[in-house]
């Protein structure tokens, strides 16, 4: 039986994570100020705060639960203030369970803030950006640690810059053909099991597991590894699906379409990604019809519909010679015998 696909979604990751993924992964100069573990401070979501009206003491809309940034007005707010309306400022803040502060342009607090902080349990963390390129990166990282996904079991390839997720029954040949159009010069993502996120509203990106990117299970022959055979030009590490082509086997009962390539949707975690069924019969060469696919959406992408523009000549001959006429071969070209 074919694997069902089950979405999921992250409900916290540590503070620890998004200190070390920002160094390592994104490049943002990072420091810790205060000696507190990072592993216990938990991040829920991906928005954040300027938590500067909580400083004056307005706390009824203080969304504490989200990482506090304090950019150049807040801390030039707290060096205006006397030491004991400092410390009143900032204990506005530690009253409450933050995930960390983070100070931006490398500023800094004043030590008995620190310590403040320290004791309350509370990471601060500084950082040479300014807090809008803070911002905008780390609402993205975090957009992405807690975007819905999904498993899908498929294959999921780049094809002439179309993301094709290639789905069936177990055994129909998804890998099989996968691996065809790797060797015809297309980019392999992931295979047997693809990983979709949704991002924003309407965009799906899929890539491969930690444990099984790039790696292929071809029946007969066993585990390939197609970064190290076909070179790093054949792998890509994540793309988004446009495309899904659905392989099941030929059923002589069913009337498949004959103009419209496309004409049904599949719902991937809310939004309807254009979906091919394509019969499998001995000898039809699957390959070239999964190039001929997303081909035929770059067409689409750049407002040419093979079916409309047939449809519409179709139209017009009906129109000027009528329905009875027999049909007739092309125009003559002179001294043409090739």
């Amino acid at each position: 039986m074919a694997r069902e696909a089950k979405s999921f979604k992250k409900e916290s990751i540590s503070v620890a994570f998004v200190v070390e993924q920002l160094r390592e992964t994104v490049g943002i100069e990072i420091d810790e100020v205060n000696a507190v573990d990072l592993k216990n401070r938990t991040v829920t979501e991906s928005n954040l705060h300027r938590p500067g009206l909580a400083l004056t003491g307005y706390l009824d809309l203080f969304t504490h639960h989200r990482i506090q940034i304090l950019g150049n007005t807040e801390n030039r707010y707290l060096r205006h203030l006397s030491s004991e309306l400092r410390k009143k400022a900032l204990g506005n803040l530690l009253k409450f369970d933050l995930p960390c502060i983070i100070l931006t342009e490398n500023n800094e607090l004043d030590q008995e803030l620190v310590s403040m902080a320290t004791e309350a349990g509370i990471p601060v963390l500084r950082t040479p950006l300014p807090s809008t390129d803070l911002q905008s990166v780390l609402r993205e990282f975090l957009s992405d640690q807690f975007a819905v996904q999904q498993s899908v079991h498929g294959a999921l390839v780049d094809v002439y810059g179309i993301g094709l997720l290639i789905k069936g029954k177990p055994g129909i040949g998804k890998s099989e053909v996968a691996l065809d159009l790797v060797e015809r010069g297309h980019r392999l993502v992931a295979d047997d099991i693809v990983i979709v996120t949704r991002k924003e509203e309407s965009v799906l990106m899929g890539s491969g597991t930690d444990l099984a990117q790039h790696f292929m299970e071809i029946r007969g022959l066993g585990i390939i590894d197609v970064r190290a055979m076909f070179g790093i030009r054949a792998i890509r590490f994540q793309k988004r699906v446009e495309v899904v082509v659905y392989l099941h086997p030929w059923d002589p009962d069913v009337e498949y379409t004959r103009l419209e390539m496309v004409d049904t949707f599949e719902d991937l975690l809310g939004v309807k990604v254009p979906l091919v069924r394509l019969p499998i019969t001995t000898g039809k060469n699957v390959t070239v019809l999964c190039e001929v696919i997303a081909m035929n959406h770059l067409l689409q992408h750049y407002g040419y519909d093979s079916a409309s523009v047939f449809a519409d000549r179709l139209s017009e001959r009906i129109k000027e010679k009528g329905v009875t006429e027999p049909t007739r071969g092309i125009e003559y070209f002179e001294h043409d015998y090739e």
